[in-house]
């Protein structure tokens, strides 16, 4: 789901399965302690000192600001690593919040906001395949396709995603915030029809996470 933070699990609902494996990787040494003692307290993470290829690793990056270098480390942890990815940061340029999500980032966090439950929350989202935002950077990433597809309207050999009408259904509930048990019973499908649609587009289309997918569906126009 693409949503505002919601209610992490309980630790006793994740205690039954395997710890998420989590990675810290931030500018400085006090960033990168300060986190990794938050999450050394919770129960549903492992905290990991270097980053492994093992599945289901999340990194969780700290920065300031974005830059070209921020940028390139997000797409090697991602593309490169195979690492799902949380990215704490202090701004985002408007200009910067699409090449993001559109690098495989699909939960972000402010670093003002960046208590030991935020974190946890959007590590589980992370790991899920979920997407993460804080409210207003939503709303920004909205408004943002929103602007590029209406300046594209109309030009020629302008691409098409060619989404089936179930999945631009899908991809609506899911630009709504609801996750997969909802968006099955708002569509009377089964969770399994739900996951095999996100599936399938996203491979199609070569999508890194449902944050990636609404992103795109969104600058074609479908939603």
């Amino acid at each position: 789901m693409l949503s505002s933070p919601r209610t992490p699990e309980t630790g006793a609902a994740v205690g039954a399965r395997r710890r998420i494996p989590v990675a810290v990787q931030a500018p400085d040494p006090i960033s990168r302690e300060g986190a990794v003692s938050q999450l050394r307290a919770r129960p549903e993470v492992e905290v990991r000192e270097e980053l492994s290829a093992a599945v289901g690793t999340v990194a969780l990056l700290i920065e300031d600001t974005l830059d070209e270098a921020a940028l390139a480390r997000l797409r090697r942890i991602v593309r490169s690593e195979g690492a799902r990815a949380v990215l704490v940061v202090g701004t985002i340029r408007e200009t910067e919040l699409l090449d993001v999500i559109e690098c495989g980032v699909g939960a972000i966090v402010w670093r003002r906001e960046a208590t030991a439950h935020r974190l946890v929350q959007a590590v589980l989202a992370a790991h899920r395949g979920d997407g993460d935002l804080p409210a207003d950077l939503l709303g920004r990433l909205i408004s943002q396709v929103g602007t590029m597809h209406r300046g594209a309207a109309g030009r020629p050999g302008a691409p098409s995603l060619g989404l089936a009408p179930r999945e631009v259904d899908v991809l609506r509930l899911v630009a709504e915030g609801l996750d997969t048990g909802e968006i099955a019973s708002k569509l009377s499908y089964s969770e399994r029809t739900v996951k095999n649609v996100m599936h399938g587009l996203t491979t199609r289309l070569h999508l890194r996470n449902r944050a990636h997918a609404v992103a795109y569906a969104l600058r074609e126009g479908y939603i």
